[in-house]
């Protein structure tokens, strides 16, 4: 089960300031065969968030180009959305929280603005 949508955040009462720590991980498709491709679904990054108090993980798509900002560099989120993924379980249900966001750009610098992906209208 999914949130059609996601859950809309408010950037700065839910995360307060971020700052950039690393890339954590990168997800690639896979082949028709099953086997993994060469190809970048996502990329996650570790940010350190000041309202949460402790690191977040943030999930950009592999569109926008990898992000290689300086340690401690205070960044923004694009658009983010939080959103879950459930599965059936015999006690339940397993939920799994994630956050997912258009980009992720230097805070105070001029970028495009780009349309939420999950806007209705």
């Amino acid at each position: 089960m999914r949130l059609a949508q996601g859950i809309i955040i408010d950037k700065e009462k839910t995360f307060g300031r971020l700052k950039f720590s690393a890339l954590r991980r990168e997800v690639f498709l896979n082949n028709e065969d099953g086997s993994v491709s060469t190809e970048v679904k996502e990329r996650t990054y570790d940010l350190k968030s000041r309202e949460q108090g402790r690191m977040i993980q943030v999930s950009i798509p592999a569109s926008i180009p990898l992000r290689e900002f300086d340690y401690n560099a205070e960044v923004e989120l694009i658009n983010p959305i939080a959103d879950t993924v459930a599965n059936a379980t015999y006690r339940g249900a397993d939920v799994d929280w994630y956050i997912k966001a258009d980009d992720l750009v230097l805070k105070n610098k001029t970028t495009p603005k780009i349309e939420p992906k999950n806007k209705q209208g």
